[in-house]
Parts: C-alpha cells; structure tokens; sequence
C-alpha cells in the first residue's frame, strides 16, 4: 500500500489524523500547506491506533480506503500506510524516525492544527520531534494557534522552524460528519461525493459516536 520512495532533496509535508472519515477540512489543510509552504507534496497518514483517542469506528482498511478515494486525483496528496502497519498504539516520533531513516534525503514538516499545537508537548518523544522536523500549524475554530514557550524553545534549539499557515479555519470535523450521518441528514460538500459513496454502501457510522474531533 506504500506509496513509492521520494526522490532525494525533495520538501514533503506529514499530515497524520483518524481520518474517520476524511472530510474537505482535512483536504484543505493539505492543499494549503503545499501551496504556503512550496512543498512538493504532502502524505496523507492515517492512525493505525491513536494512543489518545478512544477507539475509531471504522476499520483501519476503511479509513485507508476513504483517504485514497478522496485524494484521487489530487495533484500532491499521497496517501502513507506507516502507522496502519505498525503494531500498537500510533506514535508521530516513531512515525517521523522511520520516514526520516528510510528517506535521509528528504526534508519532513509536521502539519498539525492549533488544538493539537498547544497538547503537543504531552506527546511521546515531543522534543525529538521538534529537533528532527518544522512544524506548520492551521487555526482550528476555537482554538487559539498559540505555541507553548517550551515549544518554541525546543525548535529553536533544534533549529527548526513553527509554519503559521494562513488558511482560513474551517468549522469541520469528523465528528460532526458522524453525528449528520448517525442523524440521517445529507453530507453535502463535507466529504467529497466518493467517499460519501464508501460510506453509504459500507453503512458506516449509522449509530452515534462520543469520539473527538479529527
């Protein structure tokens, strides 16, 4: 399922999520931090297990197979299956260690939105983070894109960069797209066509979900 290596001296954004289901925000965000940040393209990686979520509603091979539906087609967006064929809970710094071995040549930064900007220094292995990659960051509805000092101390001494993007915040999450289907209202424009397509024929979430936003 993995796409095939890059080539050396290339500039490649990691955007990694649930994806359940993958939504026109999480497209967006993609798009414009190739565009903002003269990537060359931007990988798509979904969880296999997120260690602070509760569990997903669908399987890892849907949420896989919706993330490749809508990135059909769309010039730089790659879809990766790293974390879905890790065992155990998903970790970024296991993820970020292992594209950076396998492609020493190539330049990662981290896109993420300003919820997860001011929890990061909770993750596993935050400051090997900050020391190996530039992180790029998009407003999030509610959510101020603030940096934790501590933060912004670990980039700098990395001598790493915080990418504020420009993009318009989006009011979208998967949660939402889950609680209109579980309601039996219409997606619209939330999700594109084919993957509103997967989901109905897969039948997925009919029934109301407690899990957080993505």
């Amino acid at each position: 399922m993995t796409e095939a290596a890059p080539h050396a001296g290339l500039r490649i954004g990691l955007l990694g999520g649930s994806f359940d289901p993958i939504h026109r925000a999480h497209l967006r965000l993609a798009h414009s931090a190739c565009a903002e940040l003269g990537l060359d393209a931007v990988w798509l990686i979904p969880a296999g297990q997120p260690w602070q979520r509760d569990p997903l509603a669908a399987s890892p091979a849907q949420r896989w197979d919706m993330v490749k539906l809508a990135i059909a087609r769309r010039r730089g967006l790659k879809a990766c299956d790293i974390e879905l064929r890790r065992a155990g809970p998903s970790y970024t710094i296991d993820t970020v260690r292992e594209l950076q071995d396998a492609h020493p040549d190539v330049t990662f930064t981290f896109i993420l939105g300003s919820d997860q900007l001011r929890n990061l220094p909770t993750w596993r292995g935050w400051k090997e983070i900050t020391a190996r990659v530039d992180l790029a960051v998009a407003a999030r509805p509610g959510h101020a894109d603030t940096a934790p000092p501590e933060l912004l101390d670990a980039l700098a001494q990395g001598g790493h960069r915080l990418h504020r993007l420009a993009m318009e915040p989006i009011d979208l999450s998967a949660t939402r797209v889950r609680e209109r289907i579980a309601s039996g209202m219409p997606l619209g424009e939330l999700v594109p066509k084919t993957v509103a397509r997967y989901i109905e024929h897969h039948r997925l979430y009919s029934t109301p979900t407690l899990h957080g936003h993505s």
